[in-house]
């Protein structure tokens, strides 16, 4: 769903990371569809106070104070989204919609 959070190992042969979360940012009909990947966006440590990041934590199921940067959308298999680490609430999935339209030059 929408606003969920997993961890992902490996996420790219790019990230120096072994795991990282991320948060689905995909629309509800096409994470649903038959297509085998849904867009998400990175969960970082750092926050950099742009309007294209939305602070997220421990009310959302992680283990810090974290951002999801809205500016380095990645397409993931869904085969990898098996590790759930919690979900947004309403209120900050608008945060998140804000923070897409204005990563993607939309607002």
């Amino acid at each position: 769903m929408r606003g969920e959070f997993y961890r992902v190992f490996r996420p790219s042969r790019d990230d120096p990371m072994r795991s990282r979360v991320f948060v689905i940012v995909s629309r509800p009909a096409f994470i649903q569809s038959s297509s085998s990947s849904v867009i998400c966006a990175p969960v970082y440590s750092s926050y950099h106070g742009l309007e294209s990041q939305v602070l997220v934590g421990i009310d959302e199921g992680l283990k810090q104070q974290s951002s999801i940067h809205c500016d380095a959308l990645i397409s993931l298999p869904k085969s990898a989204l098996t590790n759930y680490v919690g979900s947004m609430p309403p209120a900050k999935i608008s945060q998140l919609n804000r923070a897409l339209a204005v990563a993607l030059g939309l607002a």
